[in-house]
C-alpha cells in the first residue's frame, strides 16, 4: 500500500545512513477506504493529496518536539522544514479511530521502499517556525494558530526521487 510517513529532516539523514527507520509510533497517512468515503468527490491523485497534507502537518508536530524547535537552525543544526516520505509498505493496518487516513505500520520502512521524499524549501522555514510555535493551540481551536499553521502548509513540498536524498541533505 503506499504511504505517507511525516518525518523531519534529521529522521531522513538517519534514514539514508542506516538504510532503514521507524516512523514515530509506526503512523502513517494513507488514502484509506474511510478516506474514500468521507469524500464525495476526488479521485486517487486529489484523494493522495489529502493524505500527503495530513502527514506535513504531522511533521510539523515531529520538527516541534526536536531539540531547539522554533529557531532557524535547531538542536539538529538542521533547518526547520517539513519532510513527507512516499512509501510502499506491507502490513499496514488501518485506523479509522485516529482518523479517516490514518493508518499504523508494521514495521521499520526500508530506503528501497521510498518510492519519494516531498521537503520544504527554504521560502516556507519562517512560516514553519511560526507553526511550531502555535500547533497545540490551532488543533486547540484556536483561529488564529489555525490560520498560522495553515500558512505554512500552504508552501508546497518540493518533490525528490530517492536516489536523490543524500544529495537533497548534503546541500543543506
Amino acid at each position: 500500500m503506499r504511504v505517507y510517513v511525516p518525518a523531519t529532516l534529521a529522521m531522513l539523514q538517519r534514514l539514508v545512513a542506516d538504510g532503514s527507520m521507524h516512523a514515530l509510533s509506526g503512523t502513517a497517512f494513507a488514502v484509506t477506504p474511510k478516506l474514500r468515503e468521507s469524500y464525495a468527490e476526488g479521485d486517487e491523485d486529489e484523494l493522495a493529496e489529502v493524505a500527503r497534507r495530513e502527514a506535513a502537518l504531522a511533521s510539523i508536530r515531529l520538527i516541534a518536539g526536536e531539540p531547539g524547535a522554533g529557531q532557524e537552525r535547531g538542536g539538529t543544526g538542521l533547518p526547520p522544514r517539513r519532510v513527507v516520505l512516499e512509501v510502499e509498505a506491507d502490513g499496514v493496518t488501518m485506523r479509522p479511530d485516529l482518523d479517516d487516513a490514518v493508518v499504523r505500520l508494521a514495521g521499520p520502512l526500508a530506503l528501497a521502499d521510498v518510492i519519494a521524499a516531498y521537503v520544504d524549501n527554504a521560502a516556507a522555514e519562517q512560516a514553519v517556525v511560526a507553526a511550531l510555535e502555535v500547533v497545540d493551540e490551532a488543533d486547540l481551536g484556536d483561529e488564529d494558530a489555525e490560520l498560522t499553521v495553515g500558512d505554512a502548509l500552504d508552501h508546497d513540498l518540493a518533490w525528490y526521487a530517492a536516489q536523490e536524498l543524500p544529495f537533497l541533505l548534503e546541500l543543506l
